[in-house]
């Protein structure tokens, strides 16, 4: 196809505004005119015609060089190929147009080849936009992508382009996340410092009240009190963008995921600790939880059972201390997944908290779905919550909202979990019981179970677990005595010199002490005298003259 360079002058006639063009005095001048490519494209499927077109070079030879770039993109199409060739054209036609830089000839080729845009400008941005887009998920997981990629992905690294995007800017974005808890700590502590002040400071003056006002110009002036981005956010955050760059990877955007190469600090999760009485005494002492996740003893869950029997949501708090359903799960229970008769319930459905918004949702995970067995006192439990949910139903009349579900308003609408929570809190607090999440009833649940040598597979299935693995890593909070049995058990495994020495010298010692005990009599008289005496006493009897 035809092709060419030029040269061309730009100065303009200052009457008429026309290009001077060939009249142009000056264009003879050697750094005068500038140079222009001019290449045509094949046409366009209706038949238009097309060019590359761009200007501007400061001699021939740099605009040579580009239009023998343009030439050699072209040629990347083979013959027989009119969809490359067509693909090719209309990117160097978008090129000129927008007056970008040529791509580069082996890369193209290589996304020619791979069938990859040809154009890799598509920036991060663009591309989370689009990809959370086309996301089917329940709100409340969109919500959550969408939280990270406005707060942390586009700020940081959405200007990038897609395809240029490496491990080493993923890098450099948790760095800077780090940077930025520990400027949010500091400013967080000097507007507690400067608030704690103001507390101080007297009312009663001029001079007090001109500085109370001062103080506070200056902490409204102050950055508000924010939450740092912690290890589980940061997590989260690399995990969304994995999960954008593999579906980029999919459609043959890019070929390289740096998500799934950056490192980042681990998450510790807190272990799951049982209330001892060690530890419920430093509790009661200071107030301070050993740990996030608490467990109660079966004596505590008895207690806390015992003492809300007559609660309205007796049969949920029930229903998750011994079965270990989700707050969500038992929320979203219908009675028509509750088969009492054969002591059964099958998990379906949950109430999904969105900010304070509630929706029903399927369960977490496909494991989520799962049928949990029923033991006789639960199915007690449920029949005698029924019973009492009826007579509301009766109650209330035309304005009960039946909504299907085993644990409800008193109206019968859906329970909200979050009040669900507070209330589980109030109630544990006025049980005068050390505290724990409502979450931690399902821990607790877990844990009797193991202790009570329920095989593993069982135990992760009524959970809702999809690996054993996560019910041990995560669940498997040793009460003190199963963990004393395990002890003894283990240490009788192993045979020691030493152990057997002192098991015998104890034998030894047991028996001298029997014997000494045997030689001794009832009165504490030595063992002669005591024979010597029972003897005359015999003796005395056979001398008795008979009557």
């Amino acid at each position: 196809m035809k092709g060419s360079t030029y040269r061309r002058c730009s100065c303009r006639d200052p009457k008429t505004g026309k290009e001077l063009g060939t009249s142009c005095p000056k264009r003879n001048s050697r750094n005068h005119c500038t140079y222009s490519v001019r290449q045509e494209l094949p046409p366009r499927e209706n038949g238009s015609r097309r060019s590359f077109a761009r200007g501007g070079y400061d001699s021939r030879k740099a605009a040579q060089a580009d239009l023998d770039r343009v030439r050699a993109l072209l040629g990347l199409a083979e013959s027989d190929d009119p969809e490359g060739t067509e693909l090719i054209a209309t990117m160097l036609a978008e090129v000129s147009s927008e007056k970008t830089p040529l791509p580069e000839v082996e890369e193209t080729r290589r996304r020619l080849n791979a069938g990859q845009d040809l154009i890799g400008s598509l920036t991060v941005s663009e591309w989370l936009d689009r990809w959370l887009a086309g996301k089917r998920i329940r709100k409340s997981g969109l919500n959550r992508y969408e939280t990270d990629i406005r707060v942390h992905l586009k700020p940081r690294i959405g200007q990038r382009r897609l395809d240029r995007l490496r491990v080493s800017h993923l890098s450099e974005m948790f760095t800077d996340i780090r940077d930025a808890n520990a400027q949010i700590l500091e400013q967080n502590a000097q507007r507690r410092a400067a608030i704690d002040e103001l507390v101080t400071a007297p009312w009663k003056g001029v001079d007090n009240r001109a500085r109370r006002k001062a103080m506070k110009a200056a902490i409204d002036a102050m950055p508000p009190f924010r939450q740092v981005t912690g290890p589980a956010t940061r997590q989260h955050v690399k995990a969304t963008l994995r999960a954008a760059l593999n579906d980029a990877i999919g459609q043959q955007i890019i070929t390289f995921n740096p998500a799934a190469h950056v490192e980042i600090d681990p998450v510790r999760k807190p272990k799951a600790l049982v209330w001892t009485d060690e530890r419920v005494a430093k509790w009661e002492q200071t107030g301070e939880k050993p740990s996030p996740v608490m467990v109660w003893t079966p004596q505590q869950t008895g207690a806390f059972l015992d003492f809300v029997a007559q609660d309205r949501l007796y049969a949920m708090w029930h229903l998750i201390a011994f079965r270990g359903l989700r707050r969500g799960e038992a929320c979203g229970q219908p009675w028509s997944e509750t088969n009492l008769d054969t002591h059964s319930l099958t998990v379906s459905s949950q109430l999904v908290q969105d900010g304070w918004e509630v929706e029903a949702s399927d369960p977490k995970t496909d494991s989520g779905y799962r049928v949990v067995a029923l033991d006789d006192d639960t199915v007690d439990v449920l029949k005698r919550h029924r019973e009492r949910q009826d007579e509301a139903r009766e109650e209330w009349g035309s304005a009960w909202v039946d909504t299907g579900h085993v644990f409800t308003q008193e109206d019968g609408s859906w329970l909200h979990p979050g009040k669900v929570t507070d209330l589980f809190e109030r109630l544990v607090t006025a049980s005068g019981l050390p505290p724990i999440r409502l979450h931690d009833l399902r821990h607790g649940a877990a844990t009797l179970m193991l202790a009570a040598d329920i095989d593993i597979k069982i135990v992760s299935d009524t959970l809702g677990h999809s690996d054993t693995r996560i019910t041990r890593d995560i669940y498997q909070s040793v009460l003190p005595q199963v963990g004393k049995s395990a002890a003894e058990a283990t240490a009788k495994l192993v045979p020691l010199q030493r152990k057997a020495e002192e098991e015998k010298a104890a034998r030894k010692a047991a028996k001298k002490a029997k014997a000494e005990k045997t030689r001794k009599g009832d009165s504490g008289k030595p063992k002669d005298k005591a024979r010597a005496h029972a003897k005359a006493k015999k003796k005395a009897k056979r001398q008795k003259p008979k009557k």
